[in-house]
């Protein structure tokens, strides 16, 4: 097993905590005024990561880099969109419907893969893709 699997899984459980704690905190408060609050957590946290691990000086040799750069600062934003309405949606909705659906950004970005970084999938994986859409669907029905 490589270690991107156990990455992944790590992932995927501290995302399901994600819910659980964002539906618990957003009890009458705004959700866009707790992502906010959500995104200076994640900023200190993750900078305290980088000086811990010893890598705050290659914050300026990416800020340096154009193309990597301007790819990170739009994945920025697109996180950022997707925290808003992950939490927009957590407000008013189940977690049991609102993180199956959000997960369909599993489908949408295999299928991204495939027409923009020409990225290959199996049958097999294919497959599964297919079987997590039927999955999002099925948990969206009442």
């Amino acid at each position: 097993m490589g270690m991107w699997l156990v990455y992944a899984l790590l992932s995927a459980a501290t995302a399901a905590l994600v819910a659980i704690f964002g539906k618990l905190g957003l009890k009458d408060i705004d959700a866009n005024a707790a992502t906010a609050i959500r995104a200076v957590v994640m900023t200190v946290f993750l900078l305290g990561v980088v000086l811990v691990q010893g890598k705050f000086g290659q914050l300026g040799e990416i800020v340096a880099q154009r193309k990597a750069m301007f790819f990170i600062l739009l994945s920025g934003a697109a996180g950022a969109l997707s925290w808003l309405f992950y939490f927009l949606a957590l407000k008013t909705g189940k977690v049991a419907q609102v993180g199956p659906i959000d997960k369909l950004s599993v489908v949408l970005a295999v299928v991204l893969a495939y027409f923009f970084l020409g990225e290959r999938i199996s049958y097999m994986n294919a497959a599964g893709v297919g079987l997590i859409a039927i999955g999002v669907v099925l948990t969206a029905l009442k």
